[in-house]
C-alpha cells in the first residue's frame, strides 16, 4: 500500500477505530435508484449521523448504473455523486462497492451478461473491459469528493460463482485487474473487495485466503454467525460472540504483511438466529470481542434501516436487521452501537490490542468453519478467557 493510501486508511479514526454502517434505504431498500430521492436519502443519513457513526457503505445496483456495456448511464452517476454529498453535509464519509452483484440474497445482473448474452463475469475479456470502464467513469466523479473512502469491487463476489464458474488463478487475475483500474483511475485511495466467509471456510472454493488478505489496501470480513455458528452453538455462546474475532485473526494469519489492517465490513444480528432481545447484547459482546484486534481499521455494522415488508421474497432475516426502523426510529439495537462508539470515542472503553497465544493453523478451510477441528480449538481457548492468535503452520 501507497503511504499515501495508508495515510487515508488512517484519517478520522475514534482511538484509531473506525465506525460506520452499511446503508440500506429506509425507502424502497435499493430500489430506491429507480426512483431516487435525495430529500429520503439526506433524511436517512441524518437518522444515521445522529447514533454517531462515521461512514456508511453504498450500494450502486449494476444493471441500473451500468444498462449497456457501453453506456454508464450519466444520471444515475449525479445521484450517486448527490449522495455523497448529502453525506458530507452530515459528517459520514462513504465507502462505493461498484459491481451489484450479490444483495441480501438477491443477484444483480445487467442484460448484456445474461440469457442471449451469457458471460462469465470474472473471466470474458469484453465484461472485464466493460467492468473497467464502470469504475473509470465513477472514479471520474467522486475521486475529487472530500469524503470519498474508496472502492470495494463488490459486495460478496464469490457468491456469484455458482452461475460464474472460475478458477482461483481466474479469481485472482480479476481481482488484481479490477483494483489496478481503482488505482489507476482513483489513486491514493485505500481500495478493496469483499468475500462472504467460504474464502476461509469452503474447500475448493476459487477465492482463496491468500487472495482475501493479500490483494487490495485492507482486508475485509465478513462475519455472519447464520453460517452455522449460532446453529451449532447458540446465539449468544462464545463462539458466536467470538466469531468476528476469530475471522479477523484468521485473516491477519494470511496476511504477507504484518502491518495489513482488516475492516470488519460486515457483522449483523440476523434473526431468527439471533432474536430481537438478544441483538443488543450480541452486538456489545462482538464488539469488545473484536476491539481487542491488532490492526483493525474499523467496523461497518449491517445495516442501518430495515426492510419494508411490503417487499417480498426476502428471506425472514433480511427485513430486521437494522439499527433503525423503516420510520427512522432508533432500535434496541441501534441505542446499543451507539453507546459503544460514545464510550469509544469518550474513551471509557480502551481500544487496544489484547496479548494474544499464538497457536498454529491447521487442516483445510472446513477444519476452520464452524464444528472443524482448528475451530473448535480456538474456541475452546476463547470459552477458557485465552485471547488467541493464529500463525501459518
Amino acid at each position: 500500500m501507497s503511504e499515501k493510501a495508508r495515510s487515508r486508511v488512517n484519517q478520522k479514526g475514534f482511538n484509531t477505530v473506525r465506525f460506520g454502517v452499511n446503508y440500506t434505504p429506509s425507502t424502497g431498500w435499493f430500489h430506491h435508484w429507480l426512483d431516487f430521492s435525495i430529500d429520503d436519502v439526506k433524511a436517512d443519513f441524518e437518522s444515521i449521523a445522529g447514533l454517531g457513526l462515521d461512514h456508511v457503505r453504498v450500494f450502486p445496483l449494476w444493471p441500473v448504473f451500468q444498462p449497456n456495456r457501453g453506456l454508464v448511464r450519466p444520471r444515475a452517476v449525479e445521484q450517486l455523486a448527490q449522495m455523497l454529498d448529502a453525506a458530507h453535509e452530515t459528517g459520514l464519509d462513504v465507502q462505493v462497492d461498484v459491481l451489484q452483484g450479490h444483495l441480501s440474497s438477491f443477484d444483480f445482473y445487467p442484460s448484456w451478461v445474461q440469457t442471449w448474452h451469457r458471460r462469465n463475469i470474472f473471466a470474458d475479456p469484453e465484461v472485464i473491459s466493460g467492468q473497467r470502464f464502470y469504475i473509470r467513469t465513477l472514479a471520474e466523479a467522486l475521486k475529487d469528493k472530500p469524503n470519498f473512502l474508496g472502492f470495494t469491487l463488490g459486495n460478496e463476489v464469490n457468491l456469484l460463482t455458482e452461475s460464474n464458474p472460475c478458477t482461483p488463478e481466474q479469481a485472482g487475475e480479476w481481482i488484481d485487474t479490477l483494483l489496478a483500474e481503482c488505482d489507476t483511475a482513483a489513486p491514493g485511495f485505500p481500495h478493496v473487495h469483499s468475500e462472504y466467509d467460504a474464502v476461509w471456510y469452503e474447500s475448493e472454493h476459487s477465492f482463496l485466503p491468500e487472495h482475501a488478505a493479500n490483494k487490495g489496501a485492507m482486508t475485509t470480513v465478513h462475519s455472519w454467525v447464520f453460517n452455522g455458528t449460532a446453529q451449532r452453538y447458540g446465539p449468544l455462546s462464545p463462539e458466536s460472540v467470538h466469531h468476528a474475532e476469530y475471522l479477523v485473526e484468521l485473516a491477519k494469519a494470511h496476511a504477507e504483511d504484518v502491518r495489513r489492517p482488516v475492516w470488519l465490513q460486515e457483522v449483523g444480528a440476523a434473526q431468527p438466529e439471533i432474536s430481537a432481545e438478544q441483538a443488543p447484547q450480541f452486538a456489545e459482546q462482538t464488539l469488545a470481542n473484536v476491539l481487542t484486534c491488532s490492526n483493525l481499521w474499523g467496523v461497518t455494522w449491517w445495516c442501518s434501516h430495515d426492510v419494508d415488508r411490503a417487499l417480498v421474497d426476502f428471506p425472514e432475516r433480511e427485513y430486521e436487521l437494522g439499527l433503525l426502523t423503516t420510520e427512522r426510529k432508533v432500535k434496541p439495537l441501534g441505542e446499543a452501537i451507539a453507546r459503544i462508539v460514545r464510550d469509544v470515542a469518550k474513551g471509557d472503553v480502551t481500544v487496544a490490542p489484547a496479548e494474544r497465544t499464538p497457536i498454529k493453523l491447521h487442516g483445510d478451510r472446513p477444519a476452520w468453519g464452524p464444528g472443524g477441528a482448528f475451530f473448535e480449538e480456538w474456541m475452546t481457548l476463547a470459552r477458557d478467557g485465552v485471547r488467541a492468535s493464529i500463525e501459518l503452520g
